[in-house]
């Protein structure tokens, strides 16, 4: 058992217990939210709750279990594509029902295990359960993901990603039809108010800028490419449904599963597309382009001959 007392800081003042042990302490929210479920926080003494708000100054005493991290398990996954491979990076193609990298809770195959068992060697850089990923993409969101082979390239894309200076290009089918037909989305995301998994546009969330243009109308919905200039948890899916417009087939968001049933989606219509960044050791920029994938385009011809 692990145990640590900390005073809360200025910084801190409002901030939500498992919000701020996830700052202090490195906790993810998942596992600061079964800490404090298990009793093994108080404030000034009191059992906290993890919706409870810290005031500066307060005495935080937190207990807890120490937990091996999630191993990476190599599998065979000859779905995943490769779309560019050197010294540094390796780009790949994301097929939907694949995280990341492990996580506490996923069973599924993962990025990461994917590259091990096709003999990548990756970074060792970040923590160890997602060595050399320096960004991600939701299980059920398929396209681009760039993975640092090395440690300068790791660094140098981390950097990249937090200046704001890599080029992520979605394509999305929503519902119904945005008005307008371009523009820009600037509402802060954090974690929803009613629950644990998902998020939402807040007062206090982190700020978060989607911009989007409409590519083609149909009779019930409309595809849309989309530039990102955060990278917020969920930013497309928070953003479409914070605007009545939420992704086709993202029951999770509000969908309507009806026509999600008739364009025979079991997620949402969402594809990271394209990915351009400076190459962290030539220093000259790249880019890449995904396709469809099967179901989505599927959908797309669907509402095409609607």
């Amino acid at each position: 058992m692990e145990h640590r007392q900390l005073p809360v800081p200025e910084g801190l003042e409002g901030s939500r217990v498992d919000a701020a042990l996830a700052k202090m302490l490195g906790f993810s929210r998942t596992f600061a939210s079964e800490v404090i479920q298990a009793g093994g926080v108080t404030i000034d003494g009191v059992t906290a709750g993890k919706s409870d708000r810290l005031s500066a100054g307060s005495l935080l005493e937190v207990s807890w279990a120490s937990k091996q991290p999630p191993r990476i398990e190599p599998v065979e996954l000859p779905e995943l594509g490769i779309i560019y491979d050197d010294e540094d990076i390796v780009v790949v193609d994301k097929p939907v029902g694949v995280a990341a990298h492990p996580s506490v809770g996923w069973t599924g195959p993962t990025v990461l295990g994917a590259l091990a068992g096709a003999g990548y060697t990756i970074a060792t850089s970040g923590a160890q359960e997602r060595a050399g990923i320096v960004h991600r993409l939701d299980v059920g969101t398929s396209g681009l993901m760039v993975v640092a082979k090395s440690e300068q390239a790791y660094s140098h894309l981390k950097r990249a990603f937090k200046e704001r200076t890599v080029d992520k290009i979605y394509h999305a089918v929503v519902q119904g039809h945005p008005d307008p037909f371009a523009g820009t989305i600037d509402a802060p995301i954090g974690r929803h108010p009613g629950s644990e998994w998902k998020f939402a546009v807040v007062r206090d969330g982190k700020a978060s800028v989607t911009h989007y243009e409409t590519l083609e109308a149909f009779p019930y919905a409309t595809l849309l490419e989309i530039q990102l200039e955060t990278g917020r948890t969920h930013q497309i899916r928070v953003h479409m449904a914070a605007q009545r417009h939420p992704c086709v087939g993202d029951s999770m968001y509000g969908a309507d599963p009806t026509l999600s049933a008739k364009l025979g989606l079991e997620r949402q219509w969402l594809h990271a597309m394209r990915l351009g960044f400076v190459h962290p050791a030539t220093e000259e920029y790249v880019s890449f382009e995904s396709t469809y994938p099967a179901d989505l385009q599927h959908a797309l011809d669907v509402l095409e001959n609607a």
